[in-house]
């Protein structure tokens, strides 16, 4: 099992932070900045499709859709951000390892720290550093062998 990367991003859609750690392959998109708006934007439509078509209320909505090559897991908080982890197949449900990451990561190291500004792009080191140890502590982050 592996972690490629990780977006977070506002109620606005904005990419507040974004981090690889074993993303093989680039998008081929001219920016990021591109990229983070076709992530935004499919989810925002995906998420958007699940409530809609959805035969039952959803307690938690949308969390995670698999292609042939990768598993995109969403949290969103309710507050508006929105977590994107993408990782290999063999992942199972990680919508706590999410929640913990804004409960105990987010939430200690950007919320709570007055040098970091709301609504920004996340540029705290100390939030760097928790978050890559969190993310290669957990037990589903390997590195991909091929």
């Amino acid at each position: 099992m592996t972690v490629f990367n990780l977006y977070i991003f506002d109620r606005n859609g904005t990419c507040l932070y974004y981090v690889e750690w074993n993303r093989k392959k680039h998008s081929g998109i001219a920016s990021q900045e591109e990229e983070f708006k076709l992530m935004y934007g499919m989810i925002f439509s995906i998420k958007s499709f699940v409530n809609r078509i959805s035969p039952s209320d959803l307690k938690d909505g949308f969390s995670s859709f698999k292609t042939s090559r990768y598993k995109c897991n969403f949290y969103e908080t309710p507050s508006g951000l929105k977590f994107i982890l993408n990782t290999d197949l063999n992942v199972g449900n990680i919508r706590d390892v999410l929640h913990q990451l804004y409960s105990n990561i987010y939430v200690e190291y950007v919320v709570k720290n007055p040098l970091c500004e709301l609504g920004q792009p996340i540029k705290s080191d100390l939030f760097k550093t928790k978050l890559d140890e969190y993310v290669r502590n957990l037990p589903i982050f390997a590195t991909k062998t091929n």
